[in-house]
């Protein structure tokens, strides 16, 4: 394993202007890589497209459809019964029974279903991992114990937006083993 230092900037030219710097400062060409990270969500990690099988903030979307039905539907069946009485009240000729279970079953479902929906969107979401890998251009540096500092501090004046370490393959001048979906590890200062 190697140790890697990288620094991500907003554009291929400032990432190169501080490849120019670290090369001047003797860090060879042959250890640093730089390339474009998309942003969270669109690596293609799948045929289809996204980065997961399965969206994490989605896992307990059911369970709380299923309370929300529960409560939905009380609340709509309470407010359908008091529809129908009020519609007893107001007509000289009471509407047919029929009727006054329609407007309760209907009030019902759709207490039911909008109680659905905000079941499920109030556990939707949730805790996201807190540090995520943002879009732009990487500039990664293969480093040794002598130039860790240097890079890192390199990377830190010429604008890099995130500076981070990582250990990894690196073969024939690239991070072989870079995955976008890590999130990255913040080097001290």
């Amino acid at each position: 394993m190697s140790t890697i230092i990288a620094g991500r900037f907003d554009t291929f030219a400032r990432a190169e202007t501080t490849a120019t710097r670290l090369l001047a400062k003797g860090v060879r060409q042959d250890d640093l890589t730089m390339f474009y990270v998309n942003p969270p969500g669109q690596h293609g990690t799948y045929p289809i497209g996204g980065d997961e099988a399965v969206d994490p903030g989605a896992r307990k979307a059911g369970k709380g459809a299923g309370r929300g039905i529960m409560i939905g539907a009380a609340l709509g069946a309470g407010i359908g019964i008091c529809l129908a009485a009020a519609l007893r009240a107001w007509y000289e000729a009471p509407p047919q029974p029929w009727v006054l279970v329609l407007v309760v079953a209907f009030a019902t479902g759709l207490g039911a279903y909008a109680g659905s929906l905000m079941g499920a969107l109030s556990l939707t979401g949730g805790q996201r991992n807190a540090r995520v890998r943002h879009a732009g251009v990487l500039l990664a540096a293969h480093v040794s114990n002598e130039n860790t500092t240097l890079v890192a501090n390199e990377l830190r004046q010429n604008g890099a937006k995130d500076v981070e370490r990582a250990e990894g393959q690196w073969r024939d001048g690239q991070w072989e083993d870079f995955d976008p979906l890590v999130p990255p590890v913040p080097v001290g200062r």
